[in-house]
């Protein structure tokens, strides 16, 4: 089921991308087992900036517009783990504001990428401190806003045209799209703003429907609202939504319910989502949807039950939907050896490891490191033996002494003295290796099993402790 009947058809052209936004469509999910209740996603993710925020972005600015806190060509200066960052300068390049952004260093680059591709200064700091840290990204962007003339800090944790956007938006929107047929709304909180606009709407139009929290683990919402204080925060991968702290803005007294869901179980809930629904959304969905299901599947009577798509997954290209990045995190399992092989983060024998044939040409091997952002390639033959391998020193020595080398064969360059190593090599044996600056290869007899770099060692320690 689909009904997109708040955005009526109109003869009228929109006059701007900002007039896009609101009025996403809702869509039934009905691939996944929702027990006896019926779940629908509002896809947020059709906004223009690809996010539930850009509805915050306009209406902050309008109201800032209205009450002269920023003049024409001044600048925006936000603490934002990166939708709200978008929707900002979004919305402020078509105003001719300048945009000033603190980021947590732990966002996606498809993010980075595309607030500097609209024009944003992208300002990073850390993510492991908290409020009162020099570095900590709110308070760094409050001290931008001071320090740079003409400029407005947004402040979208204390800013209440934040949840005025979703009262007397995205709630009437809800409620016309499902005809008053609402039981549960499953929401984040990040700023607060989602959820605090929703409850006040939802007090005032139908006091019966439920607020139910979706929290990753680590945050301390969901043990506020269970418990009624704030324990030590945790650390989260999922991006956008929990808090070490409770913002200004957030009301949580209309919440019913609250789920904490690990970054594992968010991440396989948006990745099923794609697979199951067709429907490519963020780790914060993977979030929403995970606890929303929960919610579903516990119930003894059917029930309407909302929740988000809030933003799109093409920002998580390099995590979340990256095989290679969800391995190394430890979120995909693999098959324990109990030996090196369990090390290697990129297996010849699942096809991971990116190669070049000896005949390949310096040019070809030059652009692989490029693309796949790899400082070493195994040379390999046509029975797929390894017999060499070439590293970024290797090209540059050879291309610093005739350019024309680009156009030579590999196996001119490469190293043919190879430093192997069985698969039952205790890892005490990796560790010289990499004093030496050598890349340790794993081979059982003549089969080519992948290569050992630093980060693959680092990876496999890291998730020893995890567990």
């Amino acid at each position: 089921m689909t009904d997109t009947s708040l955005a009526a058809p109109s003869t009228a052209l929109p006059r701007s991308s900002l007039d896009l936004i609101g009025a996403t469509p809702l869509v039934e999910v009905t691939h996944f087992d929702t027990g006896p209740c019926r779940l629908f996603l509002k896809l947020e993710s059709q906004n223009p900036g690809g996010s539930i925020k850009d509805r915050i972005a306009r209406s902050m600015i309008d109201a800032a517009e209205k009450e002269g806190l920023i003049k024409p060509g001044g600048t925006l200066v936000e603490a934002t783990a990166g939708n709200t960052g978008l929707a900002l300068t979004l919305v402020g390049a078509q105003r001719g504001y300048k945009v000033v952004l603190v980021v947590p260093d732990k966002m996606s680059q498809e993010k980075i990428f595309a607030l500097k591709a609209l024009g944003a200064r992208v300002v990073m700091t850390r993510s492991d401190v908290g409020v009162g840290h020099p570095e900590y990204y709110q308070d760094m962007a409050e001290r931008l806003a001071k320090d740079i003339p003409g400029a407005w800090y947004v402040n979208q944790f204390n800013n209440p045209n934040n949840p005025k956007a979703h009262e007397i938006g995205t709630g009437p929107e809800l409620w016309a799209q499902l005809k008053g047929r609402i039981d549960a709304v499953v929401c984040g909180v990040g700023s607060g703003g989602t959820l605090t606009g929703l409850t006040r709407f939802f007090r005032q139009k139908s006091p019966r429907v439920k607020m139910v929290l979706a929290d990753p683990a680590g945050s301390v919402l969901a043990d506020y609202v269970a418990h009624g204080y704030i324990k030590e925060a945790g650390s989260w991968l999922v991006e956008g939504i929990g808090e070490d702290f409770i913002p200004p803005i957030c009301d949580l007294t209309g919440v019913r319910e609250a789920y904490t869901v690990p970054d594992a179980e968010s991440f396989a809930a948006a990745r099923d989502l794609l697979k199951k629904e067709g429907i490519m959304a963020g780790s914060s969905t993977g979030t929403l949807l995970a606890a929303a299901l929960r919610y579903c599947r516990t119930r003894t009577r059917p029930e309407h039950v909302v929740t988000f798509v809030c933003d799109h997954g093409n920002r998580y290209l390099s995590k979340m939907y990256n095989d290679f990045w969800m391995s190394d995190q430890g979120f995909l399992p693999k098959e324990v050896r109990g030996d090196l092989r369990d090390i290697i983060g990129r297996r010849a024998d699942e096809g991971a490891v990116v190669t070049v044939a000896p005949t390949d040409t310096v040019l070809t091997a030059y652009g692989r490191f490029k693309l796949y952002d790899v400082s070493q390639l195994p040379v390999t033959n046509e029975e797929g033996k390894i017999v060499g391998l070439i590293d970024e020193s290797d090209v540059l020595l050879a291309i610093t002494k005739d350019e024309a080398n680009f156009r030579q064969p590999v196996k001119k360059f490469m190293t043919s003295r190879l430093t192997t190593l069985p698969p039952t090599a205790p890892i005490s044996d990796l560790l010289p290796l990499f004093d030496q600056g050598l890349v340790p290869i794993v081979v059982d007899g003549d089969r080519f099993l992948g290569l050992v770099t630093r980060i693959d060692l680092l990876n496999h320690l890291r998730r020893k402790l995890k567990n």
